[in-house]
């Protein structure tokens, strides 16, 4: 309470030393109050206003797909969408699977597909009174080098047994060839040889 009315006391005696008039003093009294209202009512009133978050829009991330063509011996052939890095099964199982009797020997089960390629599911092997027996392919005018088996390209001038084994192979891990030059990436096919047998093979 002292302190207070000490203080008091400083400030009667600092007004009453201004060197101002009557009417000086009073107007700034007048200017003290109105900025310390002014400033009262900016501090409690605040500036804080109401932020309204914009509206979240769901991004839609398309999946990669991959266009395959089944064909052969399975239940429902036709052209398929499947993601991207599906598996050969995957594509047969898209087409219903292989259908009883088609031999699935000379495809890589695991082999990723690729984007517009046909896979074919040879029908040779059939069963009779409980004996699998394998049909053999008569080939009808160019092979085709995505579907032929060992012995057919045996069955290429110039192509043996152990070369024809090394086609079908690669086929297998690298997946389908693109053209017919394709066939001369496969050990022991060189030009010359390919220029023997590039009229009876297709793709």
């Amino acid at each position: 309470m002292e302190k207070i009315k000490d203080m008091w006391e400083r400030i009667n005696y600092w007004w009453h030393d201004l060197a101002y008039s009557h009417i000086q003093k009073r107007a700034l009294l007048i200017m003290g109050v109105g900025l310390l209202v002014l400033s009262s009512f900016v501090v409690f009133r605040g500036s804080s206003k109401e932020v309204i978050a914009a509206p979240q829009i769901p991004i839609e991330i398309a999946i990669p797909e991959v266009i395959v063509d089944v064909a052969g011996a399975v239940n429902n052939p036709g052209v398929y969408s499947l993601p991207a890095q599906s598996r050969v099964i995957d594509a047969l199982r898209a087409a219903g699977n292989g259908v009883t009797g088609s031999d699935l020997s000379e495809l890589n089960l695991a082999r990723v597909v690729k984007d517009g390629e046909q896979i074919y599911v040879n029908p040779t092997v059939r069963t009779v009174n409980g004996k699998r027996i394998i049909k053999k392919v008569i080939p009808r005018g160019p092979i085709n080098i995505n579907r032929a088996s060992a012995k057919e390209f045996d069955g290429l001038a110039g192509i043996g047994p152990v070369i024809a084994k090394r086609i079908v192979e690669y086929r297998r891990v690298n997946g389908p060839f693109m053209t017919i030059e394709d066939l001369q990436k496969v050990s022991g096919i060189g030009s010359a040889k390919f220029e023997e047998f590039k009229s009876k093979v297709s793709v």
